[in-house]
């Protein structure tokens, strides 16, 4: 047997696997269910390494619970109503959705995933060798997915917590919508921090900002009312800062300290803003640092998140909207009007330094908050938007988190420590004309939201009607123009692929058994998840969680199309095969990220070729054999033993997901224990043994080789399969490997010794050869092997074995030594 070409091998058993059913989950079937969360990918044209991986790894997961005999239930999904979808197709078809309208661009969109996209995106997991239910498929946007999302969002909304506020957002300019705090990421970037004059009756002020440009948006300035401040003269000007900054300024000026006071002698007075004229009062803020800056703080509406905890600590503060949801500065600061915020920094800095209001500019790195998808410096603008309300639960999301089995138990830090960052309640409404619409209608006489009745979903605002009229008695509604945040929706995948099986089991799958991930989404699908299923359903969507890491480049950077170092698992696949690849995908922990390492794929193609050889030697010499009970010589027993070790082992590894040592401890059973020695030492007996030994060692071949390639199969499909259904198929009583019984350990008995025997003969055989190899000698070359006396009683039982193996004359007793005939 031979695999000289993989696609055709790896496409043969795809093709059986989907026609058999093999993966099918049974809802009538009484065994025990494990169900995953299985993550939809977002369409973004094609499965990247990291995908491939971290899915190869879940996949391990589900191979072992169904060979373990549990009915799985493994779905799988696209994610594919979010703004990396507009994007794609806009990039497709080279056009602005907002150039089509709303109804052309959606039904573009629609078609192009339908007919083009989706079914090449999902082909790359097919090949993969990924052994979900194929059957039990949701796209994020279709009719079913939509009518769950908008009746969670009308269940929150009937709870309370849904709910429209205007209110400062975090909005991207770039992608024209706003997002939630967990699509934010962090960039570092080159700046200045800018000192600045604003009189203070007959004195100056002097505050530091690295955003002068939000200047007509000033609503404050405050101080420590306990730190300490001085006035110093500077060519006949008074500056007032904090004592901490002195040292700060002696690099730059020559002043003299005039006075000394304490900052509570500031409050209450009245400063003003340069270019704007906008008059502020002088207020103490408990987070006002005097060593940071001047000690002095101008807020503005808004120039960052610390505006907004500001505003919210001065509730008698009215902000002042200077930004509108284009990201342009509107018609509220003056003559910036029209420009975006590089723009109007670089104009007002030159105003600044014109009207000598600027006195310092110097020059920093710092960390500035940027749309995750687009790279683009973030907004916070005022808009009416539609919020889950949660930050009240703080103390609560901290506990639901605990209840989880985390795998690595470490990261359950990352969701913790988010929780304990949130400032914001969940922002879930988007301006975009595709993804899934809120359900919501306003009355044009009163606006009273109107929400739709069950039965009516999934709706359109734009197409539908309430069924009802408003209060007030009139039937004209305005319908809502935005859509749901995609996460929304994908906080939503465990009832979403529960609510495609048959009532009478939906509520035996749910929590589910498994949510599988990687540790980038954590803040994102799983915090968001948990959220979800609390609010509707007072419990955890799943009970364990195993998180994956990133696939890095060979030199350990994060890999993108720019910087030219991108891993295409197709080309690995179409090179070495998926079964290589996903050898290679075994070799990383939970929550690690590895660099790729072709090395280790290729390690995993040597092993198919491995794994043919030593099926055909094994069967080269057992055609026809059927298996039956068998009294085993005691090599064979204890070779047994061992293989008992390593199933024992193996499940336990696989039931605490540490795949990675399944992978490790299979491998080097296999090519040191099971080929390079057994084999060896069952040759003869094989060739030229009498009935018994044959029938010992026939046993034991067969049955150990079945159960290698079990241990196998969760991680390397494809040749596993090929090997069962060509030798295995007729004795066995499984249609497909991947549903056969996973091993069990030998009936069989065991000594206290057993190891001790095992692994010396091992070390003897070793020896043997080094000798033979020193001595140039070919490894069937005859010995008289001298064994010392303890080590010879160890091995009576097994010395024609190792007479054998070693190809020695005879065995004595004395030093060990290797004497060539």
């Amino acid at each position: 047997m031979k695999t000289d070409n993989l696609e055709h091998l790896e496409d043969k058993w795809r093709k059986f696997w989907e026609k058999e059913k093999i993966y099918k989950f049974d809802s009538r079937n009484k065994k025990r269910i494990y169900s995953i969360d299985t993550p939809p990918p977002t369409v973004s044209g094609k499965m990247h390494i990291g995908h491939a991986f971290s899915y190869s790894q879940q996949d391990f997961i589900a191979r072992f619970r169904r060979m373990k005999g549990e009915n799985v239930f493994y779905p799988f999904g696209t994610d594919d109503n979010g703004l990396a979808t507009i994007r794609l197709i806009e990039k497709e078809k080279n056009i602005k959705g907002t150039d089509l309208g709303r109804e052309e661009f959606i039904q573009l969109v629609l078609k192009t995933l339908e007919k083009e996209l989706r079914p090449k995106y999902i082909q790359d997991w097919k090949n993969l060798g990924m052994s979900c239910d194929w059957s039990i498929f949701y796209t994020t946007i279709n009719e079913h997915c939509q009518k769950i999302s908008q009746r969670s969002f009308i269940d929150l909304y009937n709870k309370g917590r849904t709910y429209r506020a205007y209110s400062p957002i975090i909005f991207c300019p770039q992608c024209q919508t706003a997002i939630a705090q967990v699509e934010m990421e962090d960039k570092k970037s080159k700046s200045t921090l800018n000192y600045v004059k604003a009189k203070l009756e007959d004195d100056y002020l002097i505050y530091a900002t690295t955003r002068p440009e939000v200047l007509y948006g000033c609503v404050g300035m405050s101080i420590n009312k306990d730190g300490t401040y001085v006035k110093i003269n500077k060519d006949g000007e008074t500056w007032i800062i904090s004592k901490d900054s002195l040292s700060t300024f002696e690099k730059h000026f020559k002043f003299n300290v005039v006075s000394e006071f304490k900052g509570e002698e500031l409050i209450g007075k009245e400063a003003t803003i340069p270019i704007s004229n906008i008059k502020v009062d002088i207020t103490h803020d408990e987070l006002t640092k005097t060593e940071y800056g001047t000690g002095i703080v101008y807020y503005c509406t808004y120039g960052g998140a610390e505006c907004i905890d500001w505003l919210a600590r001065h509730p008698g503060v009215k902000s002042i909207n200077i930004i509108d949801l284009d990201g342009k500065y509107n018609k509220n600061s003056g003559k910036y009007k029209g420009m975006n915020s590089q723009e109007a920094r670089k104009q007002v800095l030159k105003d600044l330094e014109k009207g000598e209001s600027l006195i310092l500019k110097e020059p920093i790195e710092h960390f500035v908050n940027v749309h995750e998808r687009c790279g683009t410096d973030i907004e916070y603008v005022e808009s009416n938007q539609w919020f889950i309300k949660y930050l009240d639960l703080k103390k609560e999301m901290l506990e639901w988190g605990r209840k989880l089995n985390w795998y690595p138990d470490y990261m359950k830090v990352r969701y913790e420590n988010w929780i304990k960052g949130l400032k914001w309640d969940w922002n879930i409404s988007r301006q975009r004309f595709y993804g899934i619409p809120i359900p919501v209608w306003y009355c044009k006489k009163c606006s009273q939201i109107m929400l739709p009745e069950e039965k009516q979903l999934p709706i359109d605002p734009f197409k539908d009607k309430p069924l009802k009229k408003c209060k007030c008695g009139s039937s004209d509604f305005i319908p809502e123009k935005d859509v749901l945040d995609t996460w929304a929706t994908s906080s939503l995948t465990p009832q979403i692929t529960i609510e495609l099986m048959p009532k009478n089991i939906q509520s035996k799958l749910f929590p589910m058994s498994l949510r599988p991930q990687a540790h980038d989404i954590i803040t994102f699908w799983l915090f968001n998840t948990v959220v979800k299923s609390q609010l509707h359903y007072k419990k955890n969507p799943w009970k364990d969680v195993i998180i994956s890491g990133f696939v890095l480049d060979p030199s350990r950077k994060k890999m993108s199309k720019s910087k030219g170092n991108v891993i295409e698992p197709q080309e690995v696949i179409g090179k070495y095969g998926a079964d290589a690849l996903r050898y290679g995908a075994a070799s990383s922990k939970l929550g690690e990220d590895i660099p790729y390492q072709e090395k280790e794929v290729i390690t995993g193609k040597k092993l198919v070729n491995k794994i043919l050889n030593a099926t055909n030697f094994v069967f080269m010499n057992l055609k026809n054999y059927k298996p039956k009970k068998t009294q085993l010589l005691e090599i064979d027993r204890i070779f047994l033993n061992k293989l008992n070790e390593l199933v024992d082992n193996t499940t336990k590894n696989f039931e605490n997901y540490e795949y990675h040592k399944v992978r490790l401890e299979t491998d080097i059973f296999f090519w040191h224990v099971f080929c390079d020695n057994y084999l060896e030492i069952t040759k003869k007996r094989i060739y030229k043994g009498n009935r018994k030994e044959k029938e010992s060692a026939s046993f034991v071949l067969y049955n150990s080789l079945l159960t290698l390639l079990k241990l196998f199969a969760p991680i390397m499909p494809f040749i596993t399969e090929e090997i069962y259904q060509n030798y295995f198929k007729k004795n066995e009583k499984s249609r497909s490997i991947h549903i056969s019984k996973w091993p069990e350990k030998y009936k069989i008995s065991r000594k206290k010794k057993d190891n001790e025997v095992f692994d010396l003969i091992l070390e003897i055989i070793s020896k043997v050869r080094q000798e033979k190899s020193k001595a140039k000698k070919s490894i069937k070359a005859e010995i008289i092997l001298t064994l010392d006396k303890k080590n010879k009683e160890k091995l009576k039982d097994v010395l024609d074995d190792l007479k054998a193996v070693t190809n020695s004359k005879e065995i004595n007793e004395g030093k060990f030594s290797v004497k060539f005939v």
